[in-house]
C-alpha cells in the first residue's frame, strides 16, 4: 500500500522509462551525483551531475525502485555498480530527442495546497455560472 506522503517521482521515472522504451528510443538519467547515497563512476561527473544510459541493453540488474535506483554498467569498459536515491535523479530524458521529465533539483513533491477557507475572504471571486442550458446530466450513483 503507498502512503499519502510517498513521492510521485518513482512512479514518473518508471512511466517515462517504460515508454521511452516502448518507443524505441534511450532512455538516460540526469543524476545529482552530490546527493547523498550516489555511488557513481567519479571520473564521469560534470558540474555535480552524471548522465547515465538506463537501457535494457546498456545495464544489467536494472531496479527502478521507489527510494533507490540501482544497476550494473560498464564505464570505458570497467564494470560499475551504480546506486542513487530517487531524490538524486534530476531527470530522465531520451538520448535522440531529449524529450523526457526533469525534476527540480532537490525538492520534495509539492504538498497538496491546503484546503481553503471558502467564505472567510469576501474579495474571492464568484465561481463561473454552470456551462449549458438547464440542469446537468449527471447523476449521483449509489
Amino acid at each position: 500500500m503507498v502512503s499519502a506522503d510517498s513521492s510521485q517521482r518513482p512512479y514518473l521515472i518508471r512511466a517515462m522509462h517504460e515508454w521511452m522504451t516502448d518507443c524505441g528510443t534511450t532512455p538516460h538519467l540526469i543524476l545529482d551525483a552530490s546527493v547523498p547515497g550516489v555511488q557513481v563512476p567519479v571520473a564521469h561527473v560534470h558540474d555535480g551531475k552524471i548522465v547515465l544510459n538506463c537501457s535494457y541493453s546498456a545495464t544489467r540488474n536494472l531496479v527502478l525502485g521507489n527510494d533507490e535506483i540501482g544497476f550494473e554498467a560498464r564505464f570505458s569498459g570497467t564494470p560499475h555498480r551504480i546506486v542513487a536515491p530517487v531524490t538524486a535523479v534530476l531527470g530522465i530524458i531520451t538520448r535522440e530527442s531529449g524529450q523526457g521529465m526533469l525534476f527540480g533539483e532537490h525538492t520534495q513533491d509539492v504538498p497538496d495546497a491546503p484546503a481553503s477557507d471558502a467564505g472567510d475572504d469576501d474579495t474571492d471571486p464568484k465561481p463561473p455560472p454552470p456551462a449549458g442550458p438547464g440542469k446537468s446530466h449527471l447523476r449521483i450513483v449509489k
